[in-house]
This record gives structure tokens, sequence and C-alpha cells, in this order.
């Protein structure tokens, strides 16, 4: 377990750091930054628009917004020298229409407010008070925080909604309906795209949500979190037949974690009357909770989401 809590701080803490002036490059396509993107809910935020080969103004796009930025495209600007590779993902699926047409907004993240920006706030809040003293505490003796927890996820999905969508909308030649709207992330980047497409349901039409996070801390012994999680989805998850939600872990390193808390997820998803055609899980065995990861089978959650 020791092992365990050196990884996920050196991963957590170097992955949010990155060069504000260091435009990732690409093989596929190109890359527009909008450099510290000025919010009223948030702090100021880089973004970096995809753009696929041959963009045209005369063509209609998708959009799929992906949590942590930094760490999509270009690995040797990255603290581990891993990224999703996703214009490489992307440009091979293109390219073998196997998707529509579609760019990617990426939103960087910030090391000290990236737990509670993606932490979805409303469970949290429905948590009695020992229980969120209980939250704050395991926060604070990871050294994630140094004073009570309080997620602002509300503010980021606001920001995204109300601020940063309408500036995509108009500078790119994109759909802006929810059928084209879609949002991706890994971790905790999982958790605030299910809460997004349940906050959200008229604007985000699928979310895919890799290595979901589902403890909300690192530990999954006397953390009420996941009943919050799975108490919330009770009343929230968006409609079956308009929305499409797309789950999947490992078994390594944090990924350990998440399998029986994903079987849960699974089962509610059942009841809730979500299939094959709108809803996926998938398990990765030997996978651990790494860009590496990720970046190789970004492809399966892209098919299901953007298919033709």
């Amino acid at each position: 377990m020791k092992k365990l809590f050196i990884l996920l701080s050196f991963s957590t803490f170097f992955s949010l750091i990155a060069d504000a002036q260091t435009l990732q490059k690409v093989d596929h396509g190109s890359i527009e930054r909008i450099e510290a993107f000025k919010s009223k809910f948030i702090e100021d935020t880089n973004i970096d628009v995809w753009l696929p080969e041959n963009y045209s103004s005369q063509k209609k796009y998708a959009v799929l917004y992906m949590h942590d930025g930094q760490m999509l495209f270009d690995a040797l600007t990255t603290w581990n020298k891993q990224a999703w590779e996703v214009e490489e993902v992307a440009s091979r699926l293109l390219d073998q229409s196997k998707v529509r047409d579609f760019i990617v907004v990426g939103i960087w993240s910030i090391g000290n407010t990236r737990h509670a920006r993606y932490f979805p706030q409303k469970p949290f809040e429905n948590l009695n008070p020992a229980q969120k003293d209980t939250i704050s505490k395991a926060l604070q003796d990871k050294g994630r925080i140094s004073t009570n927890f309080q997620p602002n996820s509300d503010a980021y999905l606001k920001f995204i909604i109300q601020e940063l969508k309408p500036i995509i909308d108009q500078k790119y030649s994109v759909y802006k309906d929810r059928n084209n709207t879609f949002m991706a992330g890994s971790s905790m980047g999982g958790l605030i795209s299910l809460y997004a497409i349940c906050e959200y349901p008229e604007v985000i039409g699928g979310v895919a949500c890799l290595s979901t996070h589902w403890p909300g801390i690192f530990s999954v012994e006397n953390n009420p979190i996941p009943d919050a999680f799975l108490n919330y989805l009770k009343i929230n998850l968006p409609k079956p037949k308009t929305h499409k939600i797309y789950f999947d872990n490992g078994d390594q390193t944090l990924d350990a974690l998440y399998p029986p808390l994903q079987k849960k997820v699974d089962e509610l998803m059942k009841n809730k009357g979500f299939t094959d055609k709108n809803w996926s899980t998938k398990f990765f065995p030997g996978k651990d909770h790494s860009e590496k990861s990720w970046s190789e089978r970004l492809g399966i959650p892209l098919e299901f989401l953007l298919e033709k």
C-alpha cells in the first residue's frame, strides 16, 4: 500500500504541472491554444483545441470535451513522458471512417484545485458532517488539502457549459446540439464527466469515463463516497434513449480499487434501463492507472460515442 501511495502522490502532483507556454505538438492535425481562459467561475485555465487534418469551415464537427488537457497530446511535455495520444487515435478512426468528424477541446487542470474541481459536488453535500470530516481527514492525511475539503465542481461545469462551450460554438464550425456534444476523462476526470451528463443532460449526449475513481479518496474502507455516488445516480442518471455512457477499468495500481465498485454501478445501469446500445462497461485485466493504458483503449469509447 505504501508503494501505491507514492505512485499516487507523484502521479497526481506532477501530471498537473506543465509549462503554460509550451504548446503541445502533434503529428496529425493541429492544436490551437486559448491561453489562460478567463472565467468568473474558476481560475484562469489553458484550453488546447485539436483540429483534425483538413479541418474546414465548410463542414460541421462534433465536439469532445476532455479533462486534464495538458496530458492529452504530447508526451514530451508531460511529467511522466506519457500522453493519451488523442490525435493519433482520433486520426486513425477518422481515416478508417469509423467515427463522425469531430474536434477535441482539452481543458487543462491545476494540481491544487484538481480534486475539488472534479469531485461531484452534490453527492458530497448530501453527506452528514461526520462523513464530510472523514473525507477531509483522508485527503489531508494524503497531503492533498490543508483545510476542510469543499468540492467546486458545480462552478467548473458552469464554466464549461456557460463560458467555454459558447466560445467553441462561435469560433469553430461545430454542431451545437446534444447529440454532437461529448465529454471524456479518466479517474477523477471520469467522475466529473459522469456528473456533467447528469447535471446537464440537455447539453451533453454522451460521456466516456475511463478508470472512474469511484472511491473519491484513496481507500474504500469506511468510505461513504461510493454509496453517495450510487444514491445520486439512482435519481439523476439521464434517459437511456437519448444518452450514451461508457465505463472501463483495469486491475493494477489505483485501478485495483475499482472492479467491485464498478459492478455496483453496472447493476444500477441495468436497473435504470441502459442496454448495450447506450451503455458499455469494459474490463482490462493487467492494465494500470496511466495515460499509456488509457491511450491503448481510447479508440473503443470514441467509436462508441461518435459512431456515424
